[in-house]
């Protein structure tokens, strides 16, 4: 029964750090995809006179950071012009495993754990005060 557990074990906690972690990350990706929506709308929409995109795209991730403040998380967001004036954010999340929340791990037992990435965009027509077309 020893020479079972000492096989098998390696194998349980490896499926269990997978679990936890594909759970943590789902977790994240809806907390994300939440607060990225609502970063937008608040920074990037209606920007204050004078503010261009650079400072918009500053404030949304600031805002994101702020909201999804984890160590295992990274974030990132650009901003590209599409036509007829409309402006696209895209927000992306970088997830690193973790062990069991003990910080990050790039490999559990010879078994690879690699970053994942989820990523958003949201098309808005930026609202621009004084300007009257």
């Amino acid at each position: 029964m020893t020479v079972e557990f000492v096989v098998a074990f390696p194998v349980v906690v490896v499926v269990a750090v997978i679990a936890v972690n594909a759970m943590l990350f789902f977790s994240e990706c809806a907390a994300f995809d939440r607060v990225a929506r609502d970063a937008v709308r608040v920074h990037a929409a209606s920007p204050a006179y004078g503010q261009g995109l650079e400072q918009s795209r500053a404030s949304v991730q600031a805002a994101i950071e702020e909201a999804l403040d984890q160590p295992y998380t990274d974030v990132r967001v650009a901003v590209e012009g599409a036509s007829l004036g409309h402006v696209t954010f895209t927000a992306t999340l970088e997830f690193h495993p973790t062990l069991f929340g003990m910080g990050m791990k790039s490999q559990v037992f010879g078994v690879s754990l690699p970053s994942l990435e989820h990523a958003v965009a949201f098309t808005i027509d930026v609202y621009k005060p004084g300007v009257v077309t």
